[in-house]
């Protein structure tokens, strides 16, 4: 049986403060390991995978903050929560510490009832947060609605300004989309890729569909969202699946356009002059790491802009005329471009028919999603 008692990582130069907060833990019921260096703590945390860091601030070498920051960076140890404690009192320190991924701060020297109050309160945050995650994989178990029907068509969302070509293929293909309007003038625009076909596709999509509305919207970043889509799938994929997804944020209002790669091929960018870009960005898939790391893009749009979403089978190659990705996704973005001057619908289609010959054997869905600033 999996021990359910709750451990806690304490890091501090001073042994006698990790000596200290040793005792209070153990005595009121929690497990608890330590060290007195930032960058073996950080191999304590991938080892132990404890639910709350302790962590001080003024340590040599590495210091808390930085220790922090690269607990932070690594998907293992991204969602776990980490107090500050340090002699360290002026408000900036303070800040900073929030900044860089902490969840509170507390000051030396510490009182024992203080601290455990703030490790209860953050723990039971944590534990709350899980058992989200877990009402919302069992719910997404019961659903069976068939893939098509909900896949939204340009003319239910005409203000979202996109255009789609989707062309499934095989029967236990995966791919999907979805575009949502979130508040005022933004919208999400998302492009996934199931690997693996251990659940039906209707199943998983279905599942994804719910996911993106439930967890899409202004006051959740699209890095947010996808960290907790992606604890729910983890709970849901077994048998190797795993999902790869691009995610766009459109504000025309704003002229702004955030963007997540979630292990999947970078968009192509068409801007209103004809300039052609590649933006990247750093992501992991989704449905197989407990915890995910994401690198947030925010582009600067103007109208008339292109941003063009797609799944790897449409840079694969057809039929005995095979490519690498890096081969592929040149051709598609050159096709892009050349198709810039066509209404939206009519470059889609135009640039899926010169990349997917009609007739020609293909061994994947295709899906190529188009917005328009």
């Amino acid at each position: 049986m999996k021990n359910t008692t709750p451990c806690i990582l304490i890091v501090d130069d001073e042994p006698l403060n990790i000596k200290l907060l040793d005792i209070v833990l153990k005595k009121n019921g929690y497990q608890t390991v330590s060290d007195t260096s930032g960058a073996r703590a950080r191999a304590l945390a991938l080892d132990h995978e404890p639910d709350l860091i302790l962590l001080d601030v003024m340590m040599p070498e590495e210091d808390g903050y930085t220790t922090c920051e690269l607990l932070k960076q690594q998907s293992q140890t991204a969602d776990i929560p980490i107090i500050f404690i340090s002699a360290l009192t002026d408000t900036s320190s303070k800040v900073r510490g929030l900044e860089v991924g902490g969840v509170d701060f507390i000051s030396k020297p510490f009182d024992k009832a203080e601290v455990l109050a703030r490790v209860k309160v953050h723990l039971k945050l944590r534990f709350t947060y899980r058992a989200l995650i877990e009402a919302q994989a069992q719910r997404l178990a019961q659903v069976q609605d068939a893939q098509q029907a909900l896949l939204v068509l340009p003319s239910d969302l005409p203000e979202a300004g996109f255009a789609v070509h989707f062309e499934p293929v095989l029967e236990a293909g995966g791919d999907f989309y979805d575009v949502l309007h979130v508040g005022g003038s933004a919208f999400d625009y998302i492009v996934a890729d199931v690997s693996g076909h251990d659940l039906g596709t209707s199943y998983i999509t279905s599942a994804l569909k719910a996911l993106f509305s439930q967890n899409c919207n202004l006051v959740t970043s699209p890095a947010e969202s996808l960290t907790m889509i992606n604890s729910v799938l983890c709970r849901i994929l077994t048998g190797g699946t795993h999902i790869t997804a691009g995610f766009a944020r459109l504000s025309r209002e704003q002229r702004t356009l955030h963007y997540i790669n979630a292990g999947h091929p970078s968009p192509i960018l068409v801007r209103a002059g004809g300039e052609v870009e590649i933006p990247q960005a750093s992501g992991d898939i989704l449905g197989v790491f407990d915890s995910v790391w994401f690198e947030p893009l925010v582009i600067s749009v103007n109208p008339g802009d292109r941003l063009f979403i797609y799944t790897d089978g449409l840079i694969e190659g057809f039929g005995d005329k095979k490519m690498t990705r890096e081969e592929g996704l040149a051709q598609l973005a050159a096709t892009c471009g050349k198709h810039r001057h066509l209404p939206l619908a009519q470059a889609v289609e135009a640039i899926h028919a010169a990349l997917a010959v009609p007739g020609m054997p293909r061994g994947d869905d295709t899906i190529l999603l188009a917005l328009e600033v």
